[in-house]
């Protein structure tokens, strides 16, 4: 066993199973994978990684386990999918997700092919392991995956409190030990007691808090829609089945192919990245202008691509000058957990008026951004206006932009 000091939850016990696997070139890499995509441009401390993410999931997964009263070899197996829960991610981490799914047809969570077919499931297999169980723990559809996968999960509550940390946003406060405490294993899951109700609360209102003010902060939102449309152009260039090789660079590797594309458009956008020279917002504008049900069959790069040159056309420049960001309109908020009111187990939006609250809250936090260079703002507003149909604010709805 080693001892690891973290800033967030102090010495994190690295099991022998775990250091068996803490060399491999698939964890390593995390350490060159910003958490926060491109928070850092917002708030210069962002700069942790999802290598320190996954010790402190492992970390956190193993005291739930024991919590839980879960026997050593399920400890054991919880423990290592919450190291390797992250080893799916593409550079920038949630920044190039949308290319993964698009261009590879998998999702970060979708680790089968990656831990299967490399060293890790020699590693796993040795330390008795079954690299199949483990795959199904990280993806969901174990019946322990709840811990590292679901509502009430150890990755959440660490990535809240880490992401408060590093960026200074005193929004991400996390009972996280409570809430553990406060929970149990039954036949229908993980159950949460009266007592751990508060707790609870406190995850949900961490995750409505964050998401504004770090999670979609424009800043963050128009670098990545640069970095992924860099990307796109590149791989335009180059082939997209490359977007897989592409996928599996650390942010490094992935910035300096960028910088070095083929594509002059790509280099022109990554450059400016790397500058700060950003893109700035011609029209952001939430579900009380926006027509919602129309945006939202806008799912994809391409289709999105062919929105960016009807505006840019209708605003008379070129078509790599106009970013589309239209994010998924966010689900209902709840924890997939029930709650033990005195015999009966009842959901926590029953017991909680705070669901409700928060998941309108939710709703009035969605934006849509068309975001262009500096000088050509207001045409690309006027004819994004028009392309989209956005409904004409009123002053008091106008941003200060």
């Amino acid at each position: 066993m080693k001892i690891i000091k973290d800033p967030v939850h102090g010495y994190v016990e690295v099991s022998a199973d775990a250091l068996a696997l803490l060399d491999s070139r698939l964890i390593q890499r995390l350490r060159y994978i910003r958490q926060l995509g491109f928070s850092h441009q917002v708030y210069p401390g962002a700069n942790h990684t999802r290598f320190e993410h996954s010790l402190g999931t492992m970390h956190l997964a193993q005291i739930f386990c024991r919590l839980l009263g879960l026997d050593p070899e399920q400890e054991r197996l919880i423990a290592v999918a919450g190291l390797l829960h992250d080893i799916g991610h593409g550079p920038y981490s949630h920044a190039t997700e949308r290319l993964m799914e698009e261009f590879c047809g998998r999702r970060h969570h979708q680790v089968e092919e990656l831990i299967r077919g490399g060293a890790i499931a020699g590693s796993l297999e040795a330390l008795g392991m079954d690299p199949r169980e483990v795959c199904a723990v990280i993806e969901g559809s174990h019946p322990l995956a709840g811990i590292i996968h679901g509502d009430l999960d150890v990755d959440r509550m660490d990535y809240l409190l880490r992401d408060a940390h590093y960026t200074g946003v005193p929004y991400g406060t996390v009972d996280a030990h409570r809430l553990m405490r406060s929970t149990s294993l039954t036949d229908h899951g993980l159950v949460v007691t009266e007592s751990g109700i508060n707790a609870a609360e406190s995850l949900l209102i961490a995750r409505t808090l964050m998401r504004p003010a770090v999670y979609f902060h424009h800043v963050s939102r128009i670098s990545e829609s640069m970095i992924q449309f860099a990307a796109y152009e590149h791989l335009s260039h180059i082939g997209l089945d490359e977007c897989g090789r592409m996928m599996r660079m650390d942010d490094a590797t992935f910035l300096s192919e960028l910088l070095a594309s083929p594509s002059e458009i790509a280099r022109e956008v990554t450059e400016r990245i790397y500058a700060r020279r950003l893109y700035k917002r011609a029209l952001y504008v939430g579900k009380d202008l926006a027509h919602v049900p129309s945006l939202m069959k806008v799912v994809g790069i391409v289709e999105g691509r062919g929105i960016a040159a009807e505006i840019a056309a209708e605003a008379g420049i070129e078509p790599w000058q106009v970013l589309v960001d239209i994010p998924p309109f966010p689900s209902p908020m709840s924890m997939g957990v029930q709650v033990k009111n005195r015999h009966d187990l009842v959901d926590l939006d029953e017991i909680s008026p705070l669901v409700n609250t928060l998941n309108e809250t939710r709703k009035q936090q969605w934006r849509m951004g068309i975001y262009t260079p500096p000088e050509h703002r207001h045409p690309v507003e006027e004819a994004a206006t028009e392309v989209l149909h956005i409904k004409k604010p009123t002053k008091q709805d106008r941003l200060n932009l």
